[in-house]
């Protein structure tokens, strides 16, 4: 009975006649298939590592900064940023500077600034959320940091929903102490005390 079924088998496995083009057919979409999955994946890691080079480069111009910066800058930086990223991606771009406080052991936000479909800047009390993603400094120490929100759709459709991709870079000031903005209350050292003894940029 075995050898009965086995045999037609035995003799399927060594023919060697077929039709190109049934078996195109039949492997021809998975092959398609699995290039555009591949290509929307490749997409979507490549476009996560555009969004971090963005961030890093908006992050550096900032750094250099000597002046108080205004709203024309921080515009003409989120412009810089969409320029920078896939033109069919909806991008949000969020710019603070914080500086940690060793007295009362947590990190304060000096100002912060937002551009794009967010809704909040960050604060005293929402820097929490990022302080996990932030350095070890020392008492009084500030960093630049520069958020990016940048939804992107998969360019094929393989059952991936459109993507939210974040990144968070931060960077020291280099040729100063802190950056400024315009009409900003900055500590000047010391331990935090809300605004007082602050002086107006």
């Amino acid at each position: 009975m075995f050898r009965i079924l086995t045999a037609p088998l035995r003799r399927f496995r060594y023919r060697d006649d077929g039709s190109v083009s049934i078996e195109a057919a039949l492997y021809l979409p998975l092959l398609l298939g699995v290039f555009a999955a591949m290509y929307t994946l490749f997409d979507l890691f490549r476009q996560d590592t555009v969004n971090t080079k963005a961030a890093y480069t908006i992050s550096d111009l900032i750094s250099r900064e000597t002046t108080a910066l205004n709203d024309d800058y921080i515009n003409s930086m989120y412009e810089l940023g969409k320029l920078l990223v896939r033109k069919d991606t909806g991008m949000s771009l969020r710019i603070s500077v914080v500086h940690w406080d060793e007295a009362d052991d947590r990190y304060y936000v000096d100002w912060s600034v937002e551009r794009g479909a967010l809704l909040d800047v960050l604060t005293d009390g929402t820097v929490e959320t990022v302080e996990d993603k932030l350095p070890t400094m020392p008492d009084q120490e500030r960093v630049i940091v520069v958020e990016t929100w940048n939804d992107v759709a998969p360019i094929f459709n393989i059952g991936l929903a459109t993507q939210n991709i974040y990144n968070l870079v931060f960077t020291r000031p280099r040729f100063a102490s802190q950056v400024a903005y315009e009409g900003k209350l900055i500590s000047d050292g010391g331990a935090h005390d809300d605004g007082v003894g602050d002086e107006s940029i």
